[in-house]
């Protein structure tokens, strides 16, 4: 057998040099050769497993690109393939494919012939690759639609009643909502929608701000789920007239996951939307929120500030809150004292105080600011201005010496300046106490493994407005194209589109004057403020997204 050094050469991954130095690095460490080459960063995952299975003369499969059949993957059952991490990749001359992490594992391979009644051949994938290939072939979507017949069949209406007495993980009920949210955290959904209607129950997830409808679920099962999920949200269950809202935590792959639940009545029964709260969200960086370098340094000039109000706004599901616990993640140290008032508190950040407004306790925006005002805060949160007297309170405590982080709902950033004088703020004291306006939306990003460079007709710019002028060469754009990697749709993930206002002399004296927005706009960008769509256009020449998600996104 060859040795993983020389094949390594032969392939012309590593150099001779590298070699040496990777083996004495291996002597140093008292690891495998293999593992120190991908820890120091000279090759990656894939390569190295290429590099092994070609020792042992196994074939590599990279499962991102493998067409993988279907019929194959239905041969063994998920929970047996998620055990191994091993895959059915398809069937040829007989034998049954099995693409594994460690193909020395004949237990795996024992099971999966007795399990598909074929004979065996193994090929080699990594691990990271098997693990992605396993949640998009073998989901839980036919255990649900199995659970849902069969509690169809056993007449389930009887279930509402008994559902609090339900301990057995095993209860159908509990497993089918169980798999419903596993499900949704695994397709990286943000929120679950369960919808009653006259024939049925629709169950609906929001992957990367688009719903997709996962599976309708039979009509007798609705009491029976909705019970179970306000039971585990402590909501009350015998109340179905008016909306409530709650809380709960599920386990992931050893992670906590909280989601906030909302239950609203409708004709046709109660709707339950889960939002999912995925702490390490709240943990993010500033540099991982797509900032161009010039409004990331814009922006870092006003939090890094003592004191002043920056406010970030945009529609519901923006990314406000992210932004904004990023921020906090930033500047909260051992020596100042972070309060926060939100309602409700979506994640829990530890050495920060956070304070959940309670309007039923009295406890609303405007009172609880001011008593944490008498907390001697440095920074604080504020989870939204909504009103007067919320605006009033914020702007004060700007003004006395304390950075004040919030949101507002507006389209653009030099709407923030006109909001604030229509709640009735005196227009001097805007000017003076807000430092910094960031507007944003979220756009999805191309799928780093299928988007596809191509260059754009004439006519496709003019009609999008791009900054391109006749004559100019034309650019070379990327567009969405599908594969396994992104569910087909071309996208995977998101990020945000960014404005960021700095709020100067001028936009001052525009604040005192009662100028429009639009005035407000024009000053900021000859200042140099790149606009929602100026910054979303440069993103598109970066080959982050497309065209078409700009304007989606983007009015």
């Amino acid at each position: 057998m060859k040795q993983l050094g020389d094949i390594l050469l032969e392939e012309g991954l590593v150099t001779e040099g590298q070699l040496m130095a990777a083996l004495d690095e291996q002597a140093m460490r008292g690891e495998s050769l293999g593992r120190v080459l991908v820890e120091i960063g000279m090759l990656t995952e894939a390569q190295l497993v290429r590099a092994l299975a070609n020792q042992v003369g196994m074939e590599f499969v990279e499962l991102t690109e493998y067409p993988v059949d279907r019929t194959a993957v239905a041969l063994l059952p998920g929970s047996l393939c998620r055990r191994y991490t091993a895959l059915p990749v398809g069937i040829q001359d007989g034998y049954l494919l099995l693409a594994m992490a460690d193909p020395g594992n004949v237990l795996a391979v024992d099971d999966a012939r007795t399990m598909s009644g074929m004979p065996v051949r193994t090929l080699v994938a990594t691990h990271d690759d098997l693990t992605t290939a396993i949640d998009r072939y073998c989901r839980a979507d036919d255990e649900m639609d199995d659970l849902a017949s069969a509690l169809e069949e056993t007449h389930t209406e009887t279930i509402d009643t008994n559902v609090g007495d339900f301990v057995d993980d095993d209860a159908p009920i509990v497993r089918f909502v169980n798999i419903l949210v596993q499900q949704a955290i695994q397709d990286r959904a943000s929120d679950i929608h369960i919808e009653p209607s006259e024939a049925d129950v629709r169950v609906r997830y929001r992957i990367d701000g688009v719903l997709h409808e996962m599976q309708r679920a039979p009509k007798q099962i609705q009491g029976g789920v909705i019970s179970r999920l306000k039971i585990m949200s402590d909501i009350d269950i015998a109340e179905r007239r008016k909306p409530q809202d709650g809380r709960m935590s599920v386990t992931h792959n050893g992670r906590k996951i909280d989601l906030r639940v909302a239950t609203l009545p409708t004709v046709w029964g109660e709707k339950v939307v889960m939002r999912i709260l995925d702490n390490s969200t709240a943990s993010l960086d500033l540099r991982d929120l797509s900032f161009l370098e010039e409004n990331l340094e814009t922006y870092k000039e006003s939090y890094t500030k003592p004191y002043g109000m920056i406010l970030v706004t945009g529609p519901t599901g923006s990314g406000k809150s992210t932004t904004l616990y990023a921020t906090l993640n930033a500047v909260s140290r051992p020596e100042i004292n972070v309060i926060t008032v939100e309602d409700p508190v979506e994640y829990r950040l530890p050495g920060i105080n956070q304070v959940q407004v309670n309007p039923k306790a009295g406890l609303t925006f405007a009172g609880a600011l001011r008593s944490i005002l008498r907390s001697d805060p440095d920074v604080v949160l504020l989870g939204e201005i909504r009103d007067h007297e919320t605006a009033q309170i914020a702007i004060e405590a700007a003004l006395t010496g304390h950075l004040v982080l919030s949101t507002l709902h507006t389209n653009d950033a030099p709407s923030a300046v006109t909001r604030l004088v229509e709640m009735g703020i005196e227009p001097f004291l805007v000017g003076s106490a807000l430092d910094c306006v960031v507007a944003q939306r979220l756009a999805r990003r191309l799928c780093a493994k299928c988007k596809q460079a191509y260059t754009p007709a004439e006519v496709e710019l003019v009609a999008a407005r791009f900054p391109w002028a006749p004559g100019e060469p034309l650019p070379t754009l990327y567009r969405p194209a599908g594969c396994s990697t992104c569910s087909g749709t071309g996208y995977k993930g998101r990020m945000a589109i960014h404005e960021v206002m700095r709020v100067t002399e001028e936009i001052e004296r525009h604040a005192v004057a009662h100028s429009s927005s639009a005035d407000i706009g024009h000053t900021a960008r000859e200042q140099g403020m790149l606009s929602l769509r100026e910054d979303g256009w440069t993103k598109v020449l970066l080959g982050d997204t497309s065209i078409e998600e700009i304007l989606r996104v983007v009015a």
